[in-house]
């Protein structure tokens, strides 16, 4: 039985700008976090209250007069209260006549004006004067020099290759008794310093093991090598053969939202929205759905139709909601054994038309309505940190369409493998059969994983794979912080919080991790790890994967 790796409920929105979720910038060791930069000043001199401006001043209250006899005259009303007048100080306003004497007379504005005139062009000048008060008097007022710029630091700093150079004695040095765990069973896994290219750290790094969800960093890699990173997929209805009659052509989307606001994916489509759009076109009898786009079966290899009900996948088809989700906004929740029916119902009762039919578009339809999805850079994103399957391998198909394949299973495997074999990396020792890592039958090599990511991480940009691959690191779950690493990396991995970025993987008997991680020398470290033990995934293997990154994040090496 296949236990995927679940992604802490807390941290599913992440990705998304207003997500509730812990951020990286509030977690405990990210002061030198290495992809972004803030500032904050210190010891800055106490900031002196703000000096008003004059075109803030306000005519000052009179003085309270003295005490008067009764009148024994009646007293003339004040005239009525005018409106305000356009002056010639902006923020000037007039006393009100409620508070002068019954008979003092009103003065003059235009000697306030020209006096005031005056103090501006003085504090321009920095002068200290003196104005004449409407009422009588005179006050000081004085403009001050601005502060001293505060002394500012950098909170967070970039990682360059500047950093001492580890040494592959000294990462040995710090693995040793973290790799001996007997909780790992059999581990194989690498090191890499990727501003040298330098093999720091190896253990059976070139025999393939199941590599389970961490098989995501090859198809994310081809993706982004492959993709434009603006790229979107299109969901569009088109008229049917018959009046009333629409068809739903299927466009690879399976993020579309079905309720808005619940979805687990970051700038999803909304179902709505493409139904308010053929609405406007005219009444709708019948609605068709065609899933052409993708062929062959839908569900992969080895993989268990239980993974349905317990929430790691749906069956592979191009129209669906919110990844075949019953409970849009529960990320590990259920999902439906039938999503491109159920979502071609949904749209149907939307519209207000009977249950939905399969079909097949015109050629040359007209088209009625269309929805994208977020663009295939965060949809990358999106995959990697919930370890969203669906997603994952409607990405692997998009790969196979742009490059010519099949849109199915064996044509997103062989698009993979054709994009990074092209890219330069060895693939000779790997065998993939799905794009998710879900099958127990992949075997790759932890070389290639660590491969891939130090072509990533390299500080520089002489490779031309690494400007394309950057988004990679980025989409890493974050020890403590996001995704599927959102939970972990208490106890004795409590130092990599924060520090470590890594792809997890769970199927049963089989755990892996593999990431990028920052040195307390400020020298980033690529690893790879996996595991095939049958101890318990939770509370021994995956705690004692992450001790070893955290160790790597201890290491002073050089």
């Amino acid at each position: 039985m296949r236990v995927e790796p679940k992604a802490d409920q807390r941290t599913t929105e992440l990705a998304v700008p207003n997500a509730k979720t812990a951020r990286v910038d509030q977690l405990p060791h990210l002061e030198q976090s290495w992809f972004d930069q803030a500032v904050r000043p210190e010891s800055a001199p106490p900031r002196p209250e703000p000096t008003k401006r004059v075109d803030q001043l306000q005519s000052a209250p009179p003085p309270p007069a003295p005490p008067r006899p009764e009148q024994t005259r009646p007293v003339a009303p004040p005239p009525p209260r005018q409106e305000p007048r356009d002056l010639p100080v902006t923020g000037y306003e007039e006393e009100p006549e409620d508070r002068l004497s019954a008979d003092e007379p009103r003065k003059s504005r235009k000697g306030l004006v020209v006096v005031l005139s005056l103090v501006v062009v003085a504090a321009l000048a920095g002068a200290t004067i003196y104005a004449v008060q409407e009422f009588g008097g005179t006050k000081a007022v004085e403009t001050k020099p601005p502060a001293a710029p505060a002394n500012v630091q950098t909170l967070v700093k970039a990682v360059t290759a500047g950093g001492p150079a580890p040494s592959a004695t000294g990462v040995k040095g710090v693995l040793t008794g973290p790799a001996g765990n007997s909780a790992l069973g059999t581990l194989t896994g690498s090191v890499i310093d990727p501003a040298s290219g330098t093999a720091l750290w190896q253990q059976g790094d070139t025999t393939p093991a199941t590599p389970a969800s961490s098989l995501k960093i090859l198809t994310a890699a081809a993706a982004l090598l492959s993709l434009e990173k603006t790229d979107q997929l299109s969901t569009k209805v088109v008229a049917g053969a018959e009046p009333g009659t629409v068809v739903i052509v299927g466009g690879g989307d399976p993020t579309i939202s079905g309720v808005p606001g619940k979805s687990v994916y970051p700038g999803a489509a909304t179902l709505d929205d493409l139904v308010n759009q053929v609405k406007a076109k005219g009444p709708v009898t019948k609605v068709q759905f065609d899933l052409s786009r993708y062929a062959g079966e839908a569900l992969g290899p080895q993989w268990e139709t239980a993974d349905i009900a317990g929430g790691s996948v749906a069956p592979i088809v191009p129209f669906m909601l919110d990844g075949g989700r019953v409970d849009q906004s529960n990320v590990n929740g259920a999902r439906t054994a039938s999503p491109g029916q159920a979502a071609a119902d949904a749209f149907a009762q939307r519209i207000g038309a009977p249950g939905a039919t399969a079909g097949a578009a015109p050629a040359g339809a007209q088209v009625l309505g269309e929805i994208k999805s977020a663009p295939i850079e965060q949809l990358v994103d999106n995959m990697m940190q919930i370890s969203d399957n669906v997603l994952t391998e409607a990405v692997a198909r998009e790969i196979a369409l742009k490059t010519g394949n099949e849109a199915s299973f064996a044509g997103g495997v062989k698009a993979v493998r054709d994009t990074l074999t092209k890219a330069g990396f060895d693939l000779t020792a790997a065998n993939l059969v799905d794009g998710s890592g879900l099958s127990a039958s992949n075997k790759i090599p932890a070389k290639l994983l660590t491969d891939v990511l130090t072509a990533a991480a390299k500080p520089t940009l002489d490779d031309a794979r690494t400007a394309k691959l950057r988004p990679l690191l980025t989409a890493l779950p974050v020890a403590g912080g996001s995704g599927t690493l959102a939970g972990r990396y208490d106890g004795d991995a409590a130092s990599g919080k924060g520090w470590v970025r890594a792809k997890t993987g769970t199927l049963t008997g089989v755990n892996a991790l593999a990431g990028v991680v920052v040195d307390v020398d400020g020298r980033v470290l690529v690893f790879s790890f996996m595991s095939a033990s049958n101890r318990n995934p939770e509370t021994e293997v995956r705690p004692a994967l992450d001790v070893m990154a955290a160790a790597l994040r201890g290491c002073g090496c050089s």
